[in-house]
């Protein structure tokens, strides 16, 4: 037993001063060299020393600051406020009013406006049937020519009289 713990702190000796010489940048046989002829590894996880897991300090934690929760951090509240801003502009009275204020009533007006649009033309073209048989009527008794259109241009000017009456009034 004694044979074994002996072996045992002869074998870290031994790699203890292997360690010492690496970290100087000496070769294990004793050659000093500017370059090293093997690979210097950086032991980040393990303690060849002690030969147990080397638990991270601060500050390595730090320098990995390349985080989801860093990453994510604001996002939560700027969701918050883009969220309120859209609420007040849907509560906003003008969004909420239609931009046609009377777009209903027209809607319904619609269906019985196209009954009164038919009796209207029907009523005109009764109107103006009377009045051409009116017209004939004199042309045969009096012989004097009537002109159709100048009979319409008239129509129509007593017509714009009658409307440019009613709106000064």
């Amino acid at each position: 037993m004694e044979n074994n713990l002996a072996a045992n702190t002869a074998a870290r000796k031994e790699r203890l001063i292997a360690l010492r010489r690496r970290k100087e940048g000496k070769d294990v046989n004793g050659d000093t060299n500017g370059e090293s002829s093997h690979f210097a590894f950086k032991q980040r996880n393990y303690d060849p020393e002690t030969r147990t897991l080397r638990k991270r300090g601060k500050e390595e934690e730090n320098d990995n600051d390349d985080t989801v929760e860093k990453n994510v951090e604001g996002l939560a509240e700027q969701i918050i406020k883009e969220d309120e801003e859209k609420r007040k502009e849907e509560l906003d009275l003008f969004n909420i009013q239609p931009k046609r204020a009377n777009w209903d009533l027209k809607r319904d007006m619609n269906n019985r406006m196209s009954k009164l649009d038919r009796k209207t033309n029907e009523a005109i073209a009764t109107i103006f049937r009377q009045r051409l048989q009116s017209m004939k009527k004199n042309q045969k008794g009096g012989e004097v020519e009537v002109d159709l259109l100048a009979s319409m241009n008239a129509q129509e000017h007593e017509r714009e009289g009658e409307t440019d009456g009613s709106d000064e009034e």
